[in-house]
């Protein structure tokens, strides 16, 4: 690893008029990966004339630690990137006609392949998906559209033969219709997969991310061994399990934290950037899909009190728990036993009562994934078990308007981001992706305004602070930067801490993973 010194830095919060030492000034010393000084820029004694590798002036830029977005399905976020984006349908007819437009000026994908959309949220739409208001305006091209929250799926007459589905009263697969036919949208080849996933941890790299947690739905011990022996060095990866994948990770003898080398790639997987993640399970469903698991039936025009939105059946008015309790529990025994920390997804406030029951009962150590709706004493309950709550608050910028809806009466206890860190839980932000887009700064914006798009800020005294969301989107890391710690950096062109930042649109000028540039735009 190369010696690099960043001089003319300036840490968050520091600023003035002055130049050198008295306006904050450091330089920041980086070797063998981690941070081995930071001195006073000017000051005599500085460690930067013992340099032997390279010297770049930040010119007063702000030097924070590195990124991480602690939730993310990173093939999924991938192949997202160049798919139909119609999260910004307000009906069913409205996305219909994004197909149309798609269609009229670009040519449909050859060899009877689909067109995938992505985004649409339909919880709260006047009017219903079906396939035939895809047909209409995709005849036999096979159309598959993505909901937001990947827990359903809505498909023309010619895409569900394409899912291998020869029947369905309505072309909206919900939860478990989905989940069985998703592979064949969601996977792809693995050259064309390990391509996209490089290209958009570049993306990622370009807004300060030296890390995320991925909990792809895939055999990820396999996957991410593939991806290091081909010379992985994109961003450091916690690569998560799932129960049907869990026997091979143990088998590995692989625990929380250690690196996922393939004894059988020799010496070309060597990388300690991917490590071992934690065990993840869905304990219950969505809000947009009416399956979050709740105490209270979801409310809203069209809901009868026992089937789902708009007259559709089969899903029950308080949602639907995917994995009993006497399932979860010695799942997350086992996991722990072998010394592995546990993610459960838990939307609805019920599902997030029995997910805590169960790391009480298990023993288990980790976090709750999403804890999008809390009874107020399960807040207190986390930081008594010791459970991190792993949110994601761009998402109650996209759920806001569904969950007033769906959830009366209760959203003053939703993504209670405020009440979570007074009690003393730590925070872990994320962004879901590809559910919210792969970027800290947004979810960094939405926890400290809980505002978009000029909005009034939504539930405001839910809202914390800038260092507060920084610390729960960087591993906890102080922003003073301490000496070391890795050298995994972001370079900010302006101060996140300055009353006027832009936390949404922060420009960033480079980022470093263990010294080494992942983007660089100085």
């Amino acid at each position: 690893m190369t010696t690099l010194l960043l001089t003319n830095a300036r840490l968050a919060g520091a600023s003035g008029p002055a130049v050198g030492a008295a306006a904050g000034l450091v330089d920041v010393l980086l070797d063998g990966g981690r941070i081995a000084a930071v001195t006073p820029t000017g000051a005599a004694g500085a460690g930067h004339a013992v340099v032997t590798g390279d010297v770049v002036d930040l010119d007063g830029r702000t030097v924070v630690p590195g990124l991480w977005d602690a939730h993310t399905h990173l093939t999924q976020w991938a192949l997202v990137r160049h798919r139909l984006d119609v999260s910004w349908a307000t009906s069913a007819a409205h996305a219909a006609d994004l197909v149309r437009d798609r269609l009229r000026y670009a040519a449909a994908p050859a060899g009877g392949q689909p067109l995938v959309g992505y985004g649409f949220r339909w919880a709260t739409w006047p009017d219903q998906p079906t396939a035939e208001l895809l047909d209409a305006v995709a005849g036999e091209v096979p159309v598959v559209l993505l909901s937001g929250d990947l827990h359903s799926a809505w498909a023309s007459t010619a895409g569900l033969r394409f899912l291998g589905i020869a029947h369905h009263p309505s072309g909206l697969l919900r939860e478990e219709e989905w989940m069985p036919a998703s592979p064949r949208i969601v996977t792809v080849e693995d050259d064309v997969a390990d391509a996209l996933v490089a290209d958009a941890a570049r993306a990622a790299a370009a807004r300060g991310v030296v890390g995320v947690v991925d909990l792809e739905v895939d055999d990820n011990l396999t996957t991410w061994r593939r991806r290091v022996a081909r010379g992985w060095d994109g961003l450091r990866v916690r690569a998560g399990v799932w129960e049907q994948h869990l026997d091979a990770v143990l088998d590995a003898g692989l625990r929380d934290g250690d690196p996922l080398l393939d004894p059988a790639a020799g010496p070309a997987a060597t990388s300690d950037l991917v490590r071992q993640g934690p065990l993840k399970v869905i304990s219950d469903g969505s809000l947009n899909t009416l399956t979050a698991y709740c105490f209270d039936p979801y409310g809203g025009a069209g809901h009868d009190g026992h089937d789902g939105h708009h007259g559709q059946v089969g899903h029950a008015a308080h949602g639907v728990l995917n994995v009993e309790t006497d399932h979860l529990v010695p799942l997350m025994a086992r996991a722990h036993a072998a010394g592995l920390r546990c993610a459960i997804h838990a939307i609805g406030d019920r599902a997030n009562a029995l997910a805590l029951d169960a790391f009480a009962a298990s023993g288990a150590r980790g976090s709750v994934e999403h804890a999008q709706l809390l009874r107020r004493e399960d807040v207190a309950r986390f930081a008594d078990l010791g459970v991190t709550a792993s949110v994601q608050p761009e998402h109650a910028m996209d759920d806001r308007d569904v969950a007033e809806e769906l959830w009366p009466g209760r959203t003053a206890r939703a993504f209670p981001l405020a009440e979570l860190r007074a009690a003393g839980v730590r925070l872990s932000l994320g962004s879901d992706a590809p559910v919210a887009p792969l970027d800290p700064w947004v979810a960094v914006a939405a926890a400290v305004t809980r505002s978009r798009d000029g909005r009034e800020p939504w539930h405001p005294e839910q809202r914390i602070d800038v260092a507060a969301a920084l610390a729960a989107s960087t591993g906890g890391r102080p922003l003073h930067l301490a000496v070391g710690g890795p050298a995994d950096l972001a370079v900010l062109d302006v101060d996140p801490l300055a009353p006027d930042a832009d936390l949404r649109t922060m420009p960033v000028s480079g980022t470093l993973v263990a010294g080494r540039w992942t983007h660089r735009a100085l």
